[in-house]
């Protein structure tokens, strides 16, 4: 296919992303062919994915809204994906200018990607890092010029957990970030749970999604509690996507979601 004007030249335009994927699902504009095609196939066994991804990014705008509220000026978005549809930056600084946004993903194509959109946007930056490797994000230049970690900072880890099994120690990563935090820091999160049931055909979609990134890890309500360490929960608590603090006239049930839990703790 004929490369966009605004794809990076090192984007291989024929292997899809989960970021773009994700960008697809959301409406945005950043993907292509082989992104729509893999993610028209996860509809097509899991129709809910579309409102579920639909629901988690309004999650992360309304607790974005709730941090600056809060007096959040900081934000640090790991697991960020490509920052288009309903995106950090642009929330936080409508309502506060003085906002500082750093986005962190793996995947090279999401922070070719990012860097792109962020070309000339004030205090907000990218870089590639893994969550798995915390420390690495915390020393980073990128990271130190724009995040001054003796004031509060939003750890942001959203729609970015299942990606790390259990075996790679993501409680590990969590805890690290936790520390490198002041008090009056927040923790938001969101997390995958197991469906119910799935097909056989359903399995062989998601196999393929998964071999887009890495293994992909759903954990119960219960096991997700565990990355909030002893940081007290805002209320209403860790709940499913819908039902953390809808805006007035939404809706705070919705059957089609898929299983998940979001919240939003505060540390001491």
């Amino acid at each position: 296919m004929e490369r966009p004007a605004w794809a990076p030249t090192e984007v291989d335009l024929d292997r899809p992303s989960p970021a773009r994927i994700y960008d697809y699902m959301l409406g945005g504009s950043h993907n292509f062919a082989c992104d729509r095609e893999l993610a028209n196939q996860l509809v097509s066994v899991a129709p809910e994915i579309i409102p579920t991804a639909h629901a988690n990014r309004a999650f992360l705008r309304r607790a974005t809204r709730f941090l600056v509220n809060a007096g959040i000026r900081q934000f640090l978005d790991i697991g960020s994906g490509i920052p288009t549809v309903g995106n950090v930056h642009e929330i936080a600084q409508s309502a506060a200018p003085d906002a500082s946004v750093v986005y962190v993903d793996t995947d090279p194509i999401a922070v070719a990607h990012s860097a792109a959109i962020l070309h000339g946007v004030d205090r907000a930056g990218v870089i590639r890092g893994d969550l798995r490797q915390p420390e690495e994000i915390l020393e980073n230049e990128t990271v130190r010029g724009l995040i001054d970690f003796s004031r509060p900072v939003a750890l942001l880890l959203v729609a970015v957990l299942h990606f790390v099994p259990d075996e790679e120690e993501p409680q590990r990563a969590v805890a690290t970030l936790r520390d490198a935090l002041p008090s009056s820091s927040y923790l938001v999160l969101s997390q995958s749970s197991p469906p119910e049931k799935i097909s056989d055909e359903g399995h062989a979609v998601m196999d393929r999604y998964a071999r887009t990134a890495s293994r992909i890890g759903m954990r119960t309500r219960e096991e997700i509690a565990v990355f909030f360490g002893d940081w007290p929960l805002v209320e209403p608590g860790l709940v499913p996507y819908h039902k953390w603090r809808p805006d007035p006239g939404e809706e705070d049930d919705d059957p089609r979601l898929l299983p998940g839990f979001v919240g939003v703790a505060r540390k001491p």
